[in-house]
C-alpha cells in the first residue's frame, strides 16, 4: 500500500537517541505516511529499540549489512512506498508538523526535487556552547538557519542539512540514487553528498527549497564538544570536497594550487583574528581541512598515473 510520504531513519550504533527519533516520527500529524528504520550494521541495542516500538502499524524496519550512509539511504528508498522520501537523522527529533510541511511543499510544486528545514541544537546537560565555537562551525553539529521565510536555494553550499532532508523519488531514481562514494562510512566523516544532489538538481532544471517550518532539533553528542573532533571533521570535509571535484571531472593538478591558496588564507585569518577565539579556531579548522584536501588530491593524481595491474 503506497503512502504520500515516507519518513526514513538510517541508523548505526545510536541506541542512545534512536527511540526518541522514531517516536517523533510516529507522532506526526500528517494523515498518510510510513516510518522506515534502516539498521546499518549496528552492533549495539539498536534492534531492541526498534522492536520495542515495532507493534506500531506505521513502523517498518530493514537491515542493511553494508556500512555507509548513502548505501543505507538507498536501501531506505527501495523499501519505501512514498513518492516523497523524508530523511531524519537517528539523533534528531522532528516537530509534529514536519511531514505535513514537507508534503505540502511537494504537492504544490511539481518542479521541487529537494527540500529541508531549519535545524536547532539540543545541548547535553551541563554543557554550553564553548567560546571557540563559531556560527560556521556550529553548522558541523547540524545547525542550519537561513531565516524565517521559505526560499529557493540557488547556491549548492546552502543546501539543506542531511539530518533534515527530503527528496522526490522520481528525481532520486533519475540520478541513480545517493552516491556511495560520499556520505558517512563508519567513523569516516565523509560528507558533501547533499551538496552534490543540489548541484545535479539545479543543473537539470529542478528546484531546491528551504522550509523553516519543517523544523528539527539535533542532539549534540558530548564527545563532539572538543577541538579535536572539529579538526577531524574539518579534515574529512577537505577530503569530501576533493572527492566531489574529482567526481565532477574537476580534479587534477589544479587542485594543488586551490588547496595551497586555501591553507594560506586560513592561516592568515587565524592570525588576523587572534583575539577572537571563535574566528581564530574556525579558520584554523578550515586550513587543517585543506591538508586533507591536498592529501586526497595527491592520492587521486597518483592513482591516475599508476600503471594498471
Amino acid at each position: 500500500m503506497s503512502v504520500q510520504i515516507s519518513a526514513i531513519i538510517c541508523t548505526h550504533n545510536r541506541e542512545r537517541y534512536l527511540g526518541a527519533a522514531i517516536e517523533s516520527l510516529l507522532s506526526q500529524d500528517h494523515p498518510d505516511f510510513e516510518v522506515i528504520v534502516v539498521d546499518n550494521a549496528s552492533s549495539d541495542r539498536t534492534q531492541e529499540v526498534i522492536h520495542s516500538l515495532q507493534p506500531h502499524p506505521r513502523l517498518k524496519s530493514v537491515y542493511e549489512p553494508v556500512t555507509g550512509l548513502s548505501v543505507a539511504r538507498n536501501t531506505g528508498a527501495k523499501t519505501a512506498s512514498g513518492e516523497i522520501l523524508a530523511y531524519l537523522d537517528d539523533d534528531a527529533i522532528a516537530t509534529p508538523s514536519w511531514l505535513t510541511v514537507l508534503a505540502k511543499a511537494y504537492a504544490e510544486n511539481d518542479k521541487l526535487a529537494i527540500a529541508g528545514g531549519k535545524v536547532t541544537l539540543i545541548w547535553p546537560p551541563d554543557i554550553t556552547p564553548p567560546p571557540w565555537l563559531s556560527e560556521g562551525l556550529a553548522g558541523n553539529l547540524g545547525a542550519y538557519d537561513l531565516g524565517d521565510k521559505p526560499l529557493f536555494i540557488t547556491q549548492p553550499n546552502h543546501t539543506p542539512r542531511g539530518l533534515n532532508y527530503s527528496i522526490r523519488r522520481s528525481f532520486l531514481a533519475d540520478i541513480g540514487g545517493f552516491d556511495p562514494n560520499l556520505g558517512r562510512v563508519g567513523k569516516k566523516l565523509l560528507s558533501n553528498e547533499e551538496l552534490v544532489m543540489t548541484e545535479l538538481a539545479l543543473q537539470s532544471g529542478w528546484q531546491v527549497s528551504y522550509l523553516p517550518e519543517a523544523l528539527v532539533a539535533h542532539n549534540v553528542a558530548p564527545e563532539r564538544v572538543n577541538r579535536s573532533w572539529f579538526l577531524r571533521r574539518g579534515w574529512w570535509q577537505g577530503v569530501s570536497e576533493c572527492y566531489r571535484e574529482q567526481l565532477s571531472n574537476r580534479g587534477g593538478i589544479h587542485q594543488f594550487s586551490r588547496g595551497g591558496e586555501r591553507i594560506i588564507r586560513g592561516l592568515y585569518k587565524s592570525v588576523k583574528y587572534i583575539r577572537d577565539p571563535a574566528q581564530r579556531f574556525d579558520n584554523l579548522v578550515y586550513a587543517y581541512g585543506q591538508i586533507g584536501y591536498l592529501t586526497t588530491a595527491i592520492e587521486g593524481l597518483w592513482s591516475t598515473k599508476s600503471p594498471s595491474k
